[in-house]
């Protein structure tokens, strides 16, 4: 986030906040399980498989569509220079479309897998960078940032850089929640609320990249 300018953050904590949405729907919709926080995913797979829980494919195929959405959007964004943004973000929207699509139609199955490949493809929206690449969709990298600056500051050293961590953080809480809300209030339509945020941030994302070039 420190490499970001004012734009680009506003950006990935918008990002953000559409990662806890749908990961909340995920969640309620395949019963304790996460679209796109692969840590919890990793705990509950080695639990499912020491304790023979029938659904132990669940939490391993979810991983593997993760790296899947991950791998396409690297493959996606770098065909060119520019766009890059546009090009994942559309392909996120795509995927959205498809799983709300597919959970309008009872196919659960499909529908999880477009929502997990949807959030991995979303953590290559803002950055090629592969050492240190900016996660979007998982706050652990930015809860170590907040409590090393506390850290710091406990040892009476003033650390700076931490708020677009907290914003970043809040965001993706902010977001959970209102998955939550929408999904227990109008389930049918909690994930096309997904598609339309995302396609405001392509919009946005593109009156930031025009202008940039203006």
């Amino acid at each position: 986030m420190e490499r970001f300018d004012p734009d680009r953050r506003r950006l990935a904590i918008g990002i953000a906040l559409l990662a806890g949405f749908v990961d909340a729907t995920g969640y309620l919709q395949v019963d304790g399980y996460f679209v796109s926080f692969m840590t919890g995913n990793t705990t509950l797979f080695a639990h499912d498989l020491v304790t023979g829980a029938p659904r132990v494919l669940v939490p391993a195929l979810l991983i593997l569509g993760f790296i899947l959405g991950v791998s396409l959007g690297t493959w996606l964004g770098d065909l060119r220079e520019d766009g890059r943004k546009r090009r994942v973000l559309s392909l996120v929207i795509a995927l959205l479309a498809a799983a709300a699509a597919a959970r309008g139609s009872g196919w659960q199955t499909p529908s999880l897998a477009c929502l997990v490949i949807a959030m991995g493809a979303l953590n290559t929206a803002l950055s090629g960078n592969r050492r240190n690449p900016v996660g979007l969709t998982y706050m652990t990298g930015a809860l170590v940032r907040l409590g090393q600056a506390l850290g710091d500051r406990l040892g009476g050293r003033r650390s700076g850089g931490w708020s677009p961590f907290m914003l970043l953080w809040l965001a993706l809480m902010a977001g959970a929640v209102l998955g939550v809300v929408v999904t227990l209030h109008a389930r049918g339509a909690g994930l096309w609320v997904a598609v339309v945020y995302a396609a405001g941030l392509l919009i946005f994302s593109e009156r930031l990249s025009a202008r940039k070039t203006s």
